[in-house]
């Protein structure tokens, strides 16, 4: 009984520990990114219900975590990066395009052709 309340107890702070860490990336992404994401435009149309219930209910948690594991997988390669000289552009394309797909752009609006920022 004794091992099973010690291993509940470190699963408590990891869990603890991940959620603090997604919620301080989460508010300090939203600060950093922000100057990244003002240049964007999108096509104006008018769409349905059902397509911003997808929007809502499939495609904006599916975004945010494509946006999470960007940032995951921008960290590991950093160091690679770094020593290329492309680091700017690995975060555009691995954080700051999802991010802005997630967050900035209208709801129901999920076309493909339509450009997140213009370069």
């Amino acid at each position: 009984m004794v091992n099973f309340m010690n291993s509940f107890k470190s699963r408590i702070w990891l869990y603890i520990l991940v959620i603090a860490m997604s919620v301080s990336t989460g508010l300090l992404s939203g600060t950093i990114v922000k100057a990244g994401c003002e240049s964007e435009y999108f096509q104006v149309n008018d769409p349905s219900a059902a397509v911003m219930l997808v929007d809502t209910v499939v495609v904006r948690p599916l975004t945010f975590v494509a946006s999470v594991a960007g940032a995951a997988v921008w960290i590991v390669s950093l160091p690679f990066t770094l020593l290329a000289g492309n680091t700017s552009e690995a975060g555009d394309v691995l954080v700051l395009d999802p991010f802005c797909y997630t967050f900035k752009r209208p709801l129901g609006h999920m076309e493909e052709s339509t450009p997140i920022k213009q370069y």
